[in-house]
């Protein structure tokens, strides 16, 4: 049996550009997409802190080192420029790599510059 599996997240990250006029994807800063471990057309979720609206595309990569994170296409609809995102891939695991596996977590400052990375969730506290 496989288990869905978060594989990688870019936490908080701001929307550089929101293109509706373009071929429908996420242009993501190349640095960031190294950091974490994603891939150009690899397919992403996101979820809009802001608005709380959630879809569904692929990376394309942007310029290294611009951190660029642009919303484009038809996606434009649901992320403003200024937005904060969380953007993840997810994977299927075997149940014997799932022993081992940690998802690689990018935390990003405000100009989505890296704040930290982390290989785990912190427990939520009641």
């Amino acid at each position: 049996m496989q288990s869905i599996m978060l594989k990688a997240k870019l936490h908080q990250a701001r929307v550089t550009h929101s293109v509706l006029n373009y071929e429908g994807s996420c242009a993501i800063d190349g640095e960031l997409l190294d950091m974490a471990g994603m891939r150009e057309f690899e397919q992403i979720q996101i979820y809009n802190i802001d608005n709380g609206k959630r879809f569904t595309t692929y990376i394309i990569r942007a310029e290294d080192g611009s951190g660029m994170i642009s919303v484009n296409g038809a996606a434009a609809h649901q992320a403003d420029v200024g937005d904060r995102v969380i953007i993840c891939t997810f994977g299927n695991f075997e149940q014997a790599e799932l022993a081992s596996f940690k998802p690689k977590m990018v935390y990003l400052n405000a100009d989505n510059s890296v704040s930290h990375t982390s290989f785990d969730i912190p427990v939520q506290m009641a």
